[in-house]
């Protein structure tokens, strides 16, 4: 309530080092429980009583303020307004009174009682006493000051005994004296207002408030201070905007603890309210957690034991260091604010880089079928894994600037996040498919150990971060899509040599997911199962809302993978693959892969025309389902259309690319912060979060921390995942990564994650 400046001018307001919530008149309802809210003084805390009533109800005010006089008592709704410029009527202390003392019958009923009073004026006293007009400023003070302060002596009834955290639901401000923009008053205006009286007001205020106590909000000087586009023509009142936000100002400091006791996360509302302190339940599980490398380090059988307590470390480490960051007041805590030049700066960056770690990739050995090498000679395979962790180490780089510099609210930059999410989808589908069909593995160990990897760090956090698991959605939704993926190359796997049975099979369960998405009854019951046996809370339309926008594109990554399969069967010249078709393709491949190129071409242009189309975001997820596939299937042919192509990769896109699944999930707490709503902040460059005082510098810094951490967790997982599912292993090798050989026969896309 003392600091702060503008993000954004007049729409975001930043306290410093933590979240200021824009209170809606649902947030304001649920805070207050029917208690009024109370404004008294003058003509400049009336706009604060019409900023609140617009909150509420913005026709019912407008229509409400063409009815009243302008020096007069308001009410509206649960919002009232008291006419006293000179602070000193009986309805002022009557209210202060009202809002402390059990005896008053008004206090006796919680709705009649004030949950919020805002005090404030002193314009009048400049405006209309010319010489004694600071004694009787003072005098008004002095008086109301026993009601006002926190420290200061109350009346002998306040020391009776209070209801539980009754001073804390009835908190009571003052506003500092407004400062106006003194060379657009009128004349009369300006030879009684003038910056001595204003200021001595201030002055005596300010010294008043730090003997008694009395809580007043600053941060409303700062909001005008050198803006003259804050004012109204008079130059006495400020413009809607602005008064929304000191209004917003003194919501935060009533409502903050209390909405985040009651909704809980995300924790999006910092300021005037602290973190709940550590669980007890939560310090014994971090005490379990740091007891295991303890207890491994005993374990003779398991020849890797220096390695597993390594990796308990690091995951207690990270966990630790997630807390700190995002449940304490260790971190500043920033709001997002787009800006174009930020978004396209930073991706500049990354490209940058990408294109400075360009390496001759490891895959130099083709697999025999491959569709490409088998014609051109010998070249990597097609989408070999360098080329997949690049593939996924760009896009998680674009994600995450997409998330730090808050482009939700640009359509044309969402359309293009939404086709990244739908390519790891289909990089899962594709992956998981050439596997099932290559390695014909479809044991327990194998798809437990899949399971483990993709949720042991999204099943740890809800319990340390009081999230829940589907609040990390990217895990449970790629564990879904495995499993469907398992189910549907599982079932008759005997049969799997044949196309047209894998494409029924394809097809079936495509009908089945559909209609589990698009009429979500049976997760409705699976959640209220989980709600009332294991008090479990999942938000069903979140998890229906992320099954349909990406439905289709991971059957397509199947499909896709088992004509890869076949073509490559084809052009490695198998017996069963001896017909016209199969003739026609091994003549005439090379003319086939050009006209792919082409047409792959043509398709991402006419795909940047289509989605122009749009005008709003409900529109284009209705379509993303039907047409993600068109810009994906043409990046990988194109990426793929020549040996040169399939060459060379970006060795640190690669790098992110292995640790993906850790970076998306770790990004919510230790970059992002306020469950990925803000920025973190370290709070040592300096409050302001500019280019030239420490903004940026911040971002290097932790982003090489989150980075680091990431990687660090991303092998501490895999490690973890091993010794659970065969503790006997001499290695965690043995989970992580396919044999070379697998690799080259496969092509698959991100295999050292799928394993």
């Amino acid at each position: 309530m003392t600091r702060g400046y503008w993000i954004e001018p007049y729409q975001r307001w930043q306290p410093p080092g933590c979240l200021m919530h824009q209170y809606t008149g649902k947030d304001i309802r649920a805070c207050l429980n029917g208690q009024r809210i109370v404004y008294i003084g003058d003509s400049t805390i009336r706009q604060l009583f019409w900023a609140t009533a617009k909150k509420l109800n913005v026709t019912g005010a407008n229509a409400y303020r063409q009815k009243v006089d302008t020096h007069e008592d308001l009410a509206f709704e649960d919002v009232y307004f008291v006419w006293d410029p000179f602070l000193n009527s009986s309805s002022l202390r009557a209210e202060l009174l009202s809002s402390f003392d059990d005896n008053i019958p008004e206090a006796a009923d919680p709705s009649k009682t004030a949950g919020l009073i805002t005090v404030g004026g002193g314009l009048w006293y400049a405006r209309h006493f010319r010489s004694d007009w600071l004694d009787q400023y003072r005098d008004a003070l002095d008086y109301l000051a026993p009601l006002l302060g926190a420290d200061g002596d109350r009346p002998a009834f306040y020391h009776t005994p209070l209801s539980t955290n009754r001073r804390k639901d009835h908190p009571v401000y003052m506003v500092p004296v407004q400062v106006p923009l003194y060379n657009t008053l009128s004349p009369a205006r300006t030879s009684s207002i003038t910056p001595v009286k204003i200021s001595s007001m201030n002055e005596y205020l300010f010294n008043l408030s730090m003997t008694q106590g009395i809580k007043v909000s600053w941060s409303h000087l700062l909001m005008t201070l050198e803006r003259e586009t804050a004012y109204e023509e008079s130059g006495l009142h400020v413009i809607d905007d602005v008064a929304v936000r000191k209004v917003d100002v003194l919501l935060n400091a009533r409502c903050n603890a209390q909405m985040t006791f009651l909704r809980g996360y995300p924790f999006n509302k910092t300021c005037c309210s602290a973190y709940e302190s550590l669980h007890p339940w939560k310090t014994c599980f971090y005490l379990a957690l740091l007891s295991i490398p303890i207890l491994v380090s005993g374990f003779r059988h398991y020849r890797k034991a220096n390695e597993l307590t390594k990796a308990f470390t690091v995951l207690s480490v990270v966990l630790t260091y997630c807390y700190l960051a995002d449940r304490t007041q260790l971190f500043d805590k920033t709001q997002k604010h787009f800006k174009y030049q930020d978004f396209f700066s930073l991706c500049a960056a990354v490209l940058l880089l990408g294109l400075l770690s360009v390496r001759p990739t490891s895959d130099k050995k083709p697999s025999a079928g491959d569709a490409l090498s088998s014609i051109q000679g010998a070249s990597p395979s097609f989408l070999p894994r360098d080329q997949s962790d690049e593939w996924k180490g760009w896009m998680q780089f674009v994600i995450l600037i997409y998330h730090y510099t808050g482009a939700s609210s640009i359509l044309g930059i969402y359309q293009v996040i939404r086709i990244l999410v739908a390519s790891y989808l289909f990089l899962t589908g594709f992956g998981h498919t050439v596997f099932f069909y290559k390695k014909q593995d479809y044991s327990l160990s194998r798809c437990t150990s899949v399971l483990v990897r993709y949720n042991l760090l999204s099943c740890m956090l809800p319990y340390i971060m009081a999230t829940d698991y589907l609040f990390y959605y990217f895990a449970p939704l790629v564990s879904f899509w495995y499993l469907v993926v398992y189910l549907t190359m599982r079932i008759g796997s005997s049969k799997n040599t044949s196309m047209a049975f894998l494409l029924g099979k394809i097809g079936v369960s495509a009908g089945i997911v559909t209609v589990l998405a698009r009429t979500p009854i049976l997760f409705e019951r699976i959640f209220q199962f989980l709600q009332y046996t294991c008090h479990i809370h999942w938000n069903v339309k979140e998890w229906q809302f992320r099954l349909q926008l990406d439905c289709y594109i991971v059957y397509c990554g199947m499909i896709a993978a088992i004509v890869y399969c076949k073509v490559s069967d084809i052009l490695r010249g198998q017996p069963f693959s001896q017909n016209t078709l199969s003739g026609v393709i091994r003549r005439h491949w090379n003319k086939i892969s050009l006209i792919a190129a082409v047409v792959a071409l043509v398709t991402l242009v006419a795909f940047g025309y289509f989605i122009q189309q749009f005008s709003d975001k409900v529109s284009y997820n209705r379509w993303v389902p039907f047409v993600s596939l068109f810009p994906i299937l043409a990046f990988v042919i194109l990426r793929n259309c020549n040996r040169h192509c399939r060459h060379f990769y970006s060795s640190a896109f690669a790098w992110l690319g292995r640790s993906s699944l850790e970076t998306f999930t770790l990004q919510f707490h230790i970059w992002l912060a306020a469950d990925t709503k803000a920025l973190l902040s370290s709070g040592v460059f300096g409050r302001k979060a500019t280019h030239v005082d420490g903004r940026y510098l911040d971002l290097v810094i932790l982003t090489a921390v989150f980075l680091w951490l990431s990687w660090m967790t991303a092998d501490a997982t895999t490690t973890i995942t091993s010794w659970i599912i065969d503790p006997t292993r001499q290695s965690a090798q043995e989970v992580k990564l396919p044999s070379l050989k697998l690799v080259n026969e496969m092509g698959s896309a991100g295999l050292h994650e799928l394993l």
